[in-house]
């Protein structure tokens, strides 16, 4: 028998344009597994079918026991052509990247993290439920700068995977209980914003609700500004 425990589920991406409110956009299949060790691992699909060019990216990633990335792999499709494939691992005071692609041909990267961060941002929405674990709930409603290091800036990781920082605003909301397709849920409230315009000019302010329980799974959240896309979970299974 396997030791560890998983989780997986499916968000669905959808419109909140003028006109377009609940057009499907997208959607995410992910899978967690939780091992006796407390680390975790991450998969992701990830189908992004508008606006164009479409964005498929698969995400493997890794977290210790003390939710510290210890490795992520990424692979990206945009316009349905391969962009990039990235390998990148987080070890000895350093993040580094193996990397390869058509624009950028093979790249290797090693560039020291000089401090304490928060995370690696893969771009899933599971993966951006997941880190908001490193707010402190225990001190109420507050937020702080947000440290990660990440495989690309652009606000739908479409661009071949590469080592970068962002210093993003996580603030948490409060409690709350919350419905969704999945079913209904203790979640937690939290909102990422971009006051120093770290990502691509300025991400758009971005509010999520996650299970309030250690799995921090997302149950529903959105983005405003030029993106106005709403995400939901609709399936959820725990094994």
């Amino acid at each position: 028998m396997m030791k560890h425990k998983t989780i997986s589920g499916k968000i669905l991406y959808t419109s909140r344009k003028p006109g377009r409110e609940g057009e499907e956009r997208g959607r995410e299949f992910f899978t967690y597994t939780k091992h006796t060790d407390g680390s975790r691992t991450l998969r992701a699909l990830c189908e992004i079918d508008e606006p164009a060019p479409t964005v498929l990216r698969d995400i493997v990633y890794s977290l210790d026991a003390d939710d510290m990335p210890t490795d992520c792999f990424v692979r990206l499709t945009v316009g349905d052509v391969f962009m990039g494939a990235g390998l990148f691992r987080v070890a000895d005071g350093h993040v580094e990247c193996e990397s390869f692609g058509p624009t950028i041909g093979r790249v290797s990267q090693k560039v020291p993290f000089g401090g304490d961060f928060d995370g690696f941002g893969t771009h899933p929405i599971s993966g951006d439920a997941y880190i908001t674990k490193k707010i402190d709930k225990s001190k109420g409603p507050h937020g702080r700068k947000f440290r990660t290091f990440l495989p690309s800036t652009d606000h739908r990781g479409a661009t071949p995977p590469l080592i970068a920082e962002t210093s993003l605003r996580l603030a948490y909301i409060g409690d709350e209980t919350v419905t969704v397709g999945a079913g209904t849920f203790e979640a937690s409230h939290f909102t990422f914003t971009d006051p120093d315009a770290s990502m691509a000019g300025g991400h758009p302010n971005y509010d999520v609700w996650v299970t309030a329980d250690d799995d921090a799974i997302f149950l529903k959240g959105g983005v405003d500004g030029y993106m106005m896309t709403w995400y939901e979970l609709v399936e959820l299974k725990r094994v």
